[in-house]
């Protein structure tokens, strides 16, 4: 599967409303212009449709991602964050590794900042990866699919006490 085969990541926005899925398709975008020979990791977990781009076709190699929760914002994050500067501070997360900023509008994210601090994660990325000679180039890989989601329209429902 390539960039341009979609089907999967469109099927799983649809419990999104059509800005939120505008928006996240945006961001991908932005992603693909810039490193088209990256693997993009689909994972399609209870909390959050989460997907983000690795040199190679390991999660830990993953040097930024797109992460939806809702319908009011994404996150648009470094898997490595805590790992890059971040001179202005944009970033948010306090976990040993994770950083985000929550993109509302297009215009919430600051282009030429998160190009700088992509081309950070993926320097590092690229330094901790094992052997890149045998990685996919350019791909969409789905990595998981949870049988539950906690998305709006698809709540499960609440047992009964």
């Amino acid at each position: 599967m390539a960039r341009e085969d979609n089907a999967d990541l469109l099927l799983f926005l649809r419990p999104f409303t059509p800005r939120i899925q505008e928006l996240t398709l945006w961001l991908r975008d932005f992603v693909w212009d810039l490193y088209p020979e990256c693997n993009e990791l689909i994972y399609d977990n209870y909390n959050a449709l989460a997907f983000g781009w690795s040199p190679s076709h390991i999660l830990g190699d993953t040097f930024c991602s797109i992460a939806v929760f809702n319908d009011k914002y994404v996150h648009f994050g470094f898997y490595w964050g805590s790992k890059i500067a971040d001179p202005e501070k944009i970033l948010l997360g306090n976990g040993s590794q994770y950083r985000y900023i929550i993109i509302k509008e297009k215009e919430d994210l600051p282009q030429d900042y998160i190009k700088k601090l992509m081309a950070d994660a993926y320097a590092f990325s690229v330094d901790k990866a094992k052997d890149l000679t045998k990685a996919p180039k350019g791909t969409t890989i789905t990595k998981s699919i949870s049988p539950v989601k906690k998305r709006p329209g698809m709540m499960p429902p609440k047992k009964k006490k």
